[in-house]
């Protein structure tokens, strides 16, 4: 069970002993109360709800403990499901609702959290099935629907019960005979429990990148016998296709906006994964969508980096931050914050020229939860535009999930380190990749990000 699992399941446990303490029953049968006939009912009031905001993780084999689709699974925690929703805990959202508005937030309404309540306290009467909305159809196994392909790691990796574990890549051909537009696009680990962080790259024919590694078969740097590979194993400017994390959704871009897969492209899975006491495999897969026609913007995810600094034994709110400008206009449609085990607050700011910063993000980090926060409005950018990710750590004794307040913490690949990157999503030209768009006007040089 990935530790999101334990962290959720260990919620409802909370609630429940929460709700018993405060004299909270157990849901009275139906039939023995007369029903309020002013009450909500689940199909006319709460299945759509659950619908919206929850069904995406509490359906079966999907991260929620406890399934949500049915009347019966829905009145057996429906205090917990009054509970949860009244202390705003479920659907999990860490963005600052005073800064920003955002297409995939799934907070409930103030309305919506009293239909609720007064559900669970009227009884949870079910109603009438007739008005129940019509059943979401969802991909058995994935978020997006109608999958135009599917590229799986060739060969699983062997995952030891114990210790850290280096970066491991898997390159996998697509056999694509044609370049492919991708407007959905999701990360599925077959052990989510072990899987820290994910990236996919694009790797284009006559790339130079890894050009020695082996296809099909797992490796690391300690595999790589030359300096160039194994420099290729710790560094790369390729294309994303897409960033996995726990909590993290797919990608779902707009019409007349997508990502570019070109023809005979190798896909290169970038995996962190995590020992969690028990010997087991990962076999990641991607899914894909594919847009009906060519689409007006690329999209490109690029990034905003620190991995120069030192938080101090101790420190409870050390500030890190990183600023670039953009070299030619874009359209920003997103974020997606990384940080680690200390890490506490994040945002995304633009800087003015005259310093005044204007923010677009502000979120309280959860490592377990790490939701991309995809912009209602998307927003146009001119050329020359900077950005700022700051982030802030906690590496004092305070903070229950720091492995050792005591060290000076640094920039590096396992959990008990740190990282500071503040991924984004831009739209550009279509005739751009990232390489392109990088050139700045009136000048020959290339910028990599």
């Amino acid at each position: 069970m990935p530790r999101s699992h334990f962290q959720l399941a260990g919620l409802f446990l909370s609630v429940i002993g929460t709700l018993a303490f405060l004299g909270w029953r157990d849901t009275p049968r139906v039939a023995a109360v007369a029903m309020d006939i002013n009450a909500p009912t689940f199909y006319r009031d709460v299945l759509p709800i659950l619908a919206q905001h929850c069904q995406s993780c509490h359906r079966p084999g999907e991260i929620g403990p406890l399934p949500l689709i049915t009347y019966e699974q829905a009145r057996i925690g429906a205090r917990s499901i009054a509970f949860i929703s009244a202390s705003r805990k479920m659907p999990p959202w860490f963005a600052d609702p005073r800064v920003g508005h955002f297409a995939n937030d799934p907070s409930l309404s103030g309305q919506e959290i009293g239909i609720l309540a007064a559900w669970f306290k009227a009884n949870a009467p079910a109603g009438n099935p007739h008005d129940a909305p019509p059943a979401r159809i969802w991909t058995t196994g994935w978020n997006i629907p109608q999958l135009d392909a599917v590229i799986e790691m060739t060969k699983p990796v062997a995952l030891p019960a114990n210790g850290d574990i280096e970066y491991t890549y898997e390159i996998v051909p697509t056999n694509f005979t044609e370049a492919k537009w991708v407007q959905l696009s999701e990360i599925r680990p077959s052990s989510r429990a072990n899987v820290h962080h994910a990236v996919v790259y694009v790797r284009p024919p006559g790339s130079k990148w890894l050009e020695h590694a082996p296809i099909g078969v797992p490796f690391t740097a300690a595999d790589m016998t030359d300096e160039s590979s194994r420099r290729d194993a710790l560094w790369t400017d390729a294309d994303i296709l897409l960033v996995y994390a726990p909590g993290s959704s797919p990608d779902r871009w707009a019409d007349g906006m997508a990502k570019l897969v070109p023809a005979g492209s190798d896909l290169v899975f970038q995996m962190h994964y995590m020992s969690h006491g028990e010997a087991t495999a990962d076999q990641s897969a991607i899914g894909l969508v594919f847009s009906k026609q060519p689409p007006k913007q690329r999209v490109l995810t690029l990034q905003l980096t620190n991995d120069h600094f030192v938080i101090p034994p101790g420190a409870d709110d050390y500030r890190v931050e990183a600023r670039g400008t953009l070299p030619n206009d874009a359209t920003l449609l997103s974020f997606l914050p990384h940080m680690h085990l200390r890490g506490k607050r994040f945002e995304y700011n633009i800087v003015h020229a005259d310093e005044a910063i204007e923010p677009l993000l502000r979120v309280n980090w959860d490592f377990y939860w790490q939701l991309s926060y995809q912009l209602a409005e998307p927003l146009p950018l001119k050329a020359g535009t900077e950005l700022q990710a700051v982030a802030w750590y906690d590496n004092s004794k305070a903070n229950v999930h720091n492995p050792d307040p005591n060290v000076a913490v640094r920039w590096g690949d396992q959990t008990s380190d740190e990282m500071m990157v503040g991924f984004f999503d831009v739209a550009v030209r279509a005739d751009l990749d990232k390489w392109k768009y990088f050139v700045r006007p009136r000048d020959t040089s290339k910028v990599t990000r």
